[in-house]
């Protein structure tokens, strides 16, 4: 038997004897039955949760091995071909452990020797393209982004050992013209500016380019530096003009300007040094006022119309940007002046619609009935104003956009989108949301109707106020009884202090019962006089409610009488409440 199964048996065996530990202070504690059925899923499921999460850990391991085979697998077939070497092949009957591991180190090892490779070919391109940059050949032709093979390895050794033998001969027919040229510049007493003149005097001589072309440009170049010095006075004269431009925009002090005076007069190197750096702050300090003078024009403009400009292009120069700026100002100042009523409807419709729907916010708030002031009535005005002149603003508005698009030839766009267009989805939101509060207000109601008509409507109605006279004992008596009556399809219950109306049920016709007044007094004897009384009194009310049922107009069903609950409701109300009316008018007389 393994290890593994005794510690599994070893593991059954502990849990077993937990359970009877804990079975055993059970007992001991005295806890019932069914709280130790709880307690025992409640181990029960510690346990397996426990297990299910070393299972689903050991089933990730798996998975993640299988991946990792599918992935090396799929790494070694792509190396293999790059190397130019057999599919990778398998040993069977290993496990899965073993066939990841034997996998992964197999990739190990091709990995290695594909970078080799590579690392050989990165040293002999750099080779090459030191040779290349000193012969000004082009490079040996190879697929640097394929691994290469011994053979074509071998190959480029072999080019770059004649391209070595070619520097030697060139070099040495470059130390001789050098030579010549130091003499040259000696005696104009003019020092290298170009680069070209750099590297041939100044530099070593490893660096120079020993093209055929370069061989040919060093017999000539007194005549470039002639030429050079000529370009540089050009130069420096366009510099001057520009900063005086810039001055006079800027408005610049005397005492400022007075620090390039000496630098203004010369076109010497360091002069032009010294100029330049000025004339870029200027040009920077006027660029950055344009941009900002831009960026507010854009705001005016509402200019989300997609037009761009080449205002962040490298490219550049600053004089040349700087008058980009410009012309885009004028522009920008131009349509604004040519549409002004147009931008300023636009932000006039954004104002008026955020208005409009904090007033319908506000309308919708039972606090604000509150308000003392006259707001209400103030901000009520204001809504029906604004409802009415915001359709007005947008068919001008329309127009206006219709003109514009045909003069600009793109769309009017606002934050990314046609205005028009979100004029419309803003009104569509507008009714769509109005039109669910409503759905909800009728849901609401009709589910009130419901419940009124399923469980009844409990209404309370204050009671009359006597007279300033002092009531007699027996007045008192009757007053504080309770009478109920019934019919066939309705009961109502009558009480000093309201009525409580139940809905009709199914029962049998009117006709086929009798109208039954039943008198509830209070706990308390009567006295043979107040027996006599109640008497005449429920004579005359069951006299009256005779009269009632019996009469056709009175006996009516709820679907001839009303067309709703509601309806039913207060017509049976109105009879109850007369002819208690007339019961108590009664009792008064007698």
């Amino acid at each position: 038997m393994r290890k593994s199964e005794v510690h599994a048996a070893e593991s059954v065996a502990c849990l077993n004897q937990a359970l009877n530990h804990l079975k055993d202070i059970w007992e001991e504690i005295g806890i019932p039955e069914d709280q130790r059925l709880q307690r025992t899923d409640t181990v029960k499921m510690h346990v397996k949760n426990l297990l299910d999460m070393m299972i689903a850990e050991e089933e990730n391991l798996r998975k993640r091995l299988l991946t990792s085979i599918d992935s090396c697998r799929k790494e070694l077939d792509v190396l293999c071909k790059e190397l130019h070497l057999p599919p990778y092949e398998e040993e069977e009957g290993l496990t899965i452990l073993q066939m990841e591991k034997d996998i992964r180190t197999s990739l190990k090892v091709m990995i290695k020797q594909k970078s080799q490779r590579v690392q050989e070919l990165k040293t002999l391109r750099k080779q090459d393209e030191d040779l290349s940059d000193v012969l000004c050949s082009s490079l040996y032709t190879f697929d640097m982004t394929s691994v290469p093979t011994l053979e074509e390895l071998e190959a480029y050794r072999n080019h770059l050992s004649v391209l070595s033998k070619e520097k030697d001969h060139r070099h040495a027919e470059f130390v001789a013209l050098k030579k010549q040229i130091i003499c040259c510049m000696e005696d104009l007493e003019q020092m290298p500016d170009t680069s070209f003149e750099r590297d041939v005097v100044c530099e070593d001589e490893d660096a120079f380019c020993l093209s055929a072309e370069n061989i040919t440009a060093l017999k000539t170049l007194l005549n470039r530096l002639e030429s050079r010095k000529t370009e540089n006075e050009a130069l420096c004269s366009t510099y001057r003009s520009r900063i005086q431009d810039l001055w006079e925009r800027l408005q610049v002090p005397q005492e400022d300007r007075e620090i390039l005076t000496e630098h203004m007069t010369t076109s010497k190197k360091r002069n032009m040094n010294a100029v330049s750096p000025h004339l870029r702050l200027h040009l920077v300090s006027q660029q950055n006022e344009c941009q900002h003078l831009t960026r507010v024009l854009f705001n005016l403009c509402i200019t989300a119309t997609g037009r761009g400009g080449p205002y962040g292009d490298d490219t550049l120069l600053e004089h040349e940007l700087l008058s980009l700026h410009e012309e885009e100002i004028l522009r920008l100042k131009k349509q604004y002046e040519d549409h002004k009523e147009l931008y300023k409807g636009v932000t006039n419709w954004q104002d008026n619609w955020t208005l409009f729907q904090e007033l319908e916010k506000k309308a919708t708030d039972p606090s604000r009935f509150n308000n003392r002031g006259g707001n209400l009535l103030k901000e009520e005005k204001q809504r029906a104003d604004l409802q009415k002149s915001l359709p007005k603003l947008e068919k001008s508005l329309k127009s206006q956009i219709d003109l514009w698009e045909e003069e600009q030839g793109c769309e009017f766009l606002v934050h990314g989108q046609k205005f028009l267009q979100f004029v419309q989805e803003q009104w569509a939101q507008y009714n769509t949301e109005k039109e669910r509060e409503k759905l909800e207000r009728q849901m609401k109601k009709s589910k009130q109707t419901e419940e009124d008509m399923l469980y009844g409507t409990s209404l309370r109605t204050p009671s009359k106020r006597r007279l300033c006279a002092t009531p007699t004992p027996g007045k008192t008596r009757k007053l504080n009884t309770t009478s109920s009556m019934s019919t066939p399809n309705t009961t109502m219950r009558s009480a000093f202090g309201g009525v409580l109306c139940h809905s009709p049920v199914l029962r049998p016709p009117l006709s086929a019962s009798k109208v039954s007044l039943a008198m509830r007094t209070p706990g308390r004897g009567r006295t043979p006089r107040g027996l006599d009384q109640n008497k005449e009194n429920m004579s005359h009310l069951s006299g009256a409610l005779r009269s009632m049922a019996a009469s056709p107009q009175r006996n009516i069903s709820m679907n001839s009488v009303a067309s709703s609950y509601s309806e039913f409701l207060n017509q049976i109300l109105n009879i109850i409440f007369s002819q208690i009316i007339i019961c108590f008018n009664i009792n008064q007389f007698h």
